[in-house]
């Protein structure tokens, strides 16, 4: 413990030096200094070592103390006394500006301090004290024993509340932390990482809160068209600045005040005031329109479109949040459906839609096995002979709940689900066993743009003749311009193999489609199927005369087959025959025949006897 002794009196340093030195005082003065002081078991020398620094004057007393507190070294107690011309105000004030924690004891002479020394004193109070009387030994020590137990209960108490400012800073700084990334995790549970827009999360619950207000909004999807394309063919970083690009595009065309959320994949949500049905399709087309552009993503130049479905909620309605994007969902569906980059309001009868599509998809699941699925065979004529070349399988549905459903039903149906690949393989199976009754016909069957896609198509369709037995050459593959144009350099290689290996190709519903005749120089063809709507539109329709010479000179120029569907009348053949269709195929010559029946009509080769056998005519029959 140090010891700070301010007294001009020289002699009183002597009698402190005396006091503190050693537990055997000498003699002062002619007094004996006892030092057996006891306070609560404890003695002077129980307080360890004491050291004493010695100052006359006030100035250098104060410059002491700043001394010790840069050192580290504080004083605990200044023994303070008579300083001429220094009142006990001055000194205390001196002392403190040097030190906050030192303890003040004044020695003086007097019984008690003035009025006016005791209003000057500096704070803290509780460490100022006054020892008055006598310099015995016994006051001097029990005061310092005292002080001196204060002054580091006072330090450690220091440390306590210091260690606790220090915890509380430490502690507010890790409240802060945890606010800001409680704050992060909220942000990041609520919004898409890629485009920083709101995601599915937050738009239902936006909606949600929507739907307690009163008014009329309208929540609608918009998906992205052919976006797989783009990932497939540019890659996934193109895909995901097309995305982030999209948003921004969205949120530039988007009504005021509405909100754009990226709810999965390629999806966007959105969630708009309107006046009603009208005005928000009229919103969603001019979102639509404004999404039709072609941007420069990464050195590339990207077409891209959207299409979109809108619900609208009225008021006095139910509003679930989910019903609303389920509706908005079914719209966004019917849209792409309807070819893409437009926009559809919902429909009552959309529901009803999903409905009879969900028992379609139940029913077909279990056709093969009931029995209900057949498939029929019609012919295809050379043009001039009308010799039979070929034959084109047709997949039939006959249910005892809704009796026979079109191809134009459930086929769809099948596609967005794997049953097409199930489907399929059957067709495949059961026309290849028809085909093996014929001389030297081929068959024809139709291949969806999901069975094209499969990474093992060729091998698959390779394999599956050869166990059947059947040369490649006596099967031609149908398949649409959608299936090619997709991804033209996929389709280009997987059409080249399957020549190589021997099978036949046609191109399918030729015209109906976005054809690219710069791309159909790469395709490997045997023939153009004309679409049976060209056909159907010659004797009435210019244009669709138009179109059908073009395919047929198109045909010529690229040295393949051009096979007009859906021929029905006299007048029909005769006008194909002027525009260069070199097969026709339709009710003018046979209806779908059974596979019996069609391999008699093989094995005669005229179309006359096949009438003679009573062919099938089946009526397409739509399930609404």
């Amino acid at each position: 413990m140090r010891l700070l002794i301010v007294d001009e009196d020289l002699a009183r340093h002597d009698i402190y030096r005396a006091i503190f030195a050693s537990p055997n005082a000498p003699v002062i003065g002619g007094n004996s200094i006892e030092f057996s002081l006891e306070d609560d078991g404890g003695s002077l020398g129980e307080m360890g070592n004491v050291e004493c620094v010695y100052h006359r004057a006030l100035t250098e007393a104060a410059a002491e103390v700043r001394r010790s507190i840069v050192a580290g070294q504080p004083f605990a107690i200044a023994l303070i006394g008579s300083l001429q011309n220094d009142t006990i105000g001055a000194v205390s004030h001196a002392l403190r500006d040097a030190d906050d924690d030192l303890n003040l004891a004044f020695v003086v002479d007097e019984q008690d301090p003035t009025a006016v020394d005791l209003r000057n004193v500096a704070a803290p109070a509780d460490k100022i004290y006054f020892l008055s009387g006598s310099y015995d030994a016994d006051g001097i020590g029990q005061a310092v024993l005292r002080l001196g137990a204060r002054w580091q209960a006072d330090r450690e108490l220091g440390d306590i509340r210091a260690r606790l400012a220090r915890q509380h800073v430490l502690l507010g700084e890790q409240a802060a932390e945890l606010a800001a990334n409680e704050s992060r995790a909220v942000y990041l549970a609520t919004h898409d990482p890629l485009t920083e827009a709101p995601n599915r999360v937050a738009f239902l619950r936006a909606v949600a809160e929507r739907a307690r207000q009163p008014g009329v909004f309208a929540v609608a999807t918009v998906d992205l068209d052919r976006f797989k394309f783009i990932n497939d063919t540019l890659g996934y970083v193109t895909g995901d600045e097309v995305l982030r690009q999209t948003c921004r595009r969205l949120e530039e065309v988007a009504p005021e005040n509405s909100l754009i959320a990226r709810l999965a994949g390629d999806e966007f949500g959105l969630l708009f005031e309107t006046a009603g049905d009208e005005a928000a399709e009229m919103t969603c087309d001019r979102l639509v329109a404004g999404c039709h552009l072609a941007m420069r993503v990464l050195g590339h130049k990207v077409q891209t479109s959207v299409s979109a479905g809108v619900v609208v909620s009225h008021e006095r309605e139910v509003h679930d949040p989910l019903d609303l994007m389920r509706k908005a969902d079914l719209a966004l569906n019917d849209a792409k459906r309807g070819g893409r980059n437009m926009a559809r309001l919902f429909d009552a009868r959309m529901d009803e839609g999903v409905r009879v599509r969900r028992a379609v998809q139940d029913g077909l699941s279990r056709a093969i096995e009931r029995g209900e699925l057949d498939v029929l065979f019609q012919p295809i004529l050379a043009n001039g002979s009308l010799q039979i070349v070929g034959f084109e399988a047709l997949l039939r549905w006959y249910t005892d709940e809704f009796g026979p459903i079109s191809p134009a039903t459930f086929i769809p149906i099948a596609e967005e689900s794997d049953l097409i690949h199930e489907l399929g393989d059957w067709v495949l199976a059961r026309s290849l066993e028809a085909v093996k009754t014929w001389p030297d016909h081929y068959v024809s069957i139709n291949f969806s743009p999901r069975q094209f896609g499969r990474t093992n198509f060729v091998g698959h369709l390779m394999e599956t003749v050869q166990r059947a037995g059947v040369d490649p050459r006596r099967l031609q593959i149908e398949i649409t311009e959608t299936a090619l144009f997709d991804d033209v350099e996929r389709a280009a290689e997987t059409l080249y193999r399957l020549r190589q290996m021997g099978f036949r190709v046609a191109l399918d519903d030729f015209g109906t489609g976005y054809s690219n005749l710069y791309n159909i120089r790469k395709f490997a063809l045997d023939a153009l199927k004309i679409d049976r709507s060209f056909t159907d539109g010659l004797a009435r329709e210019p244009v669709s005369a138009a179109i059908v010479r073009s395919i047929a000179q198109l045909g010529q120029a690229l040295n393949v087959e051009v096979i007009a569907e859906g021929v029905e009348t006299e007048a029909q053949v005769a006008l194909l025959t002027a525009a260069g269709a070199s097969h026709f195929q339709g009710f003018l010559f046979a209806h779908p025949l059974r596979s019996e029946d069609a391999r008699l009509l093989a094995g005669s080769g005229l179309v006359a006897e096949a009438q003679e056998c009573g062919p099938v005519a089946i009526a397409p029959i739509i399930l609404v």
